[in-house]
Formats: structure tokens, sequence, C-alpha cells
């Protein structure tokens, strides 16, 4: 007898196996996105204003974990230091171990060995000019530590503050643990690369796989739903067409 071979859920073998596939497919980039992520990456709230605009007051960020020895100039670390509270807290790599970073020139510049750092994510003083610190500095970063400053330069307290003490204000790189990479709450997205700071020897941080984990876990998604669907909607489909046809019989012959 002719006729397509046919399930009794009324839709083709191979249409199936195709929507089994693609379920199990999604099932392992949407698991794997998750899991992947939950390795690489670590929440956190904000816990202060220190870094307005680029990071809200509560904002929930990610973080890669890091190594201290991979932060780079430009980079938005998470650290705990005992001098500098318990809590984990959220600052701008200004400076690594060997730099000396001043403030101001005449145009209000943050300068790293002499060379100015343009900083876009600064917001103007009450004067309506920018720059890059209210006070005055020059320091010569220890080896091993970082100079830490939050992006609100009118209200952190960041190693301008500690300046007077051991390392001038500085931290060890290993009180680090982790590069902030996106923000999901409120849904910003990636931080924005600290082009600034890119022309200085080293140059800047990589954003971690943040994308690469999105699109892993949105594709998981779309092929879990496309593959779980294709069943009720074959027949459905085969339902309003009447069912299936059987092709014409075949004459016996004597």
């Amino acid at each position: 007898m002719s006729g397509t071979m046919r399930t009794k859920g009324g839709h083709g073998r191979l249409g199936s196996v195709l929507s089994g596939l693609a379920v199990a497919v999604g099932c392992v980039l949407f698991l794997g996105g998750f899991v992947w992520g939950a390795l690489l990456y670590q929440p956190y709230t904000v816990p202060t204003d220190s870094m307005t605009p680029t990071l809200d007051v509560g904002s929930k960020i990610l973080a890669q974990r890091i190594d201290g020895d991979e932060a780079r100039r430009g980079d938005v670390v998470v650290f705990t230091d005992p001098l500098w509270g318990s809590s984990p807290m959220v600052k701008r790599v200004a400076a690594v171990g060997g730099d000396t970073v001043a403030c101001c020139d005449r145009d209000g510049r943050l300068t790293v060995n002499g060379q100015p750092v343009d900083e876009p994510y600064l917001r103007p003083g009450p004067g309506g000019r920018t720059v890059a610190s209210g006070q005055a500095f020059s320091v010569t970063v220890p080896s091993g530590n970082l100079f830490l400053l939050g992006d609100d330069r009118h209200t952190s307290l960041d190693s301008r503050t500690h300046i007077e003490e051991a390392g001038q204000g500085s931290v060890p790189r290993s009180t680090v643990i982790g590069r902030v990479d996106a923000v999901v709450w409120p849904a910003k997205g990636l931080l924005e690369p600290p082009r600034g700071f890119a022309g200085l020897p080293g140059g800047i941080s990589r954003p971690g796989p943040f994308q690469q984990l999105l699109t892993a876990i949105a594709s998981g998604t779309v092929l879990i739903l496309l593959g779980a669907g294709y069943g009720p909607a074959a027949r459905l489909l085969t339902r309003r067409s009447g069912g299936p046809r059987s092709g014409p019989r075949e004459r016996v012959g004597a």
C-alpha cells in the first residue's frame, strides 16, 4: 500500500525526530549557558552611588571572576579590602603599580604617566565644568597595587580618601575578586569600554563572554519552544485538513 508513514500523533516521523533533536539541542544551549555563566560570573548589588552615572546605587551587576593580576586600567572592579570596609565595593582602576597618577591637567583631566585620560562617563561639577577630581593629587602607585576611583568624583570615597595611608590609597591586586562586565538590572547590558585608557601600555581589557552566554540561552529557549510546539501544531493542522487521506487503492489483478 502506498502513502506516507505517519505516527499516531498525526505528524511525520521525520518531523518527530527533528523536533526531539531541537529540544535536546535547546536544552544543552539553555542549561549550558546558565552553568557556564554561573562558573564565570558572580552577581552583585551596587552598594553606593559612587559609580554613577555608570552604575546606579542598587543596580544588579555581573562581575567576571578574575585574578587581581588580570585587572587593567579602566576596569570597573569588585574588591574587598579590610581597610575600606568588610563588604565588596565597586570602583574603577585609574592606575596600576608603577604608574604615576595625578590630577588635574589644564583641561581638568586625570593624567597617568603624564598622559591625559579622557573620561566621558564623568559628570560636570557644580560650576558646569567637568574635572577628574575636586582635589589635586599626585601618587606613584606601589608595585602590585591598584589606584581606584569612583566615577562620581564629587562624592566617591576612594583612593583619594586614603591617600595619607600606607600605599597612598592604593589597594593590593589580591583584593580584586571580579571585573564588572554588564548591568542586568536595570537592563543596560555591557559596560562601555574605557577607551580613554586604551593608549596606555597594556591597553584595556576585552569584554567577557556575556554576549555569547545571552545568545546561547536565547537560542536554546527558541529551539525548545519550536521543538515542543511542533507536535501540537502538526496535530492541529491535520485535524483542520480533515486528517490524513489514504492514497488511491491499487487494483489487484487476477
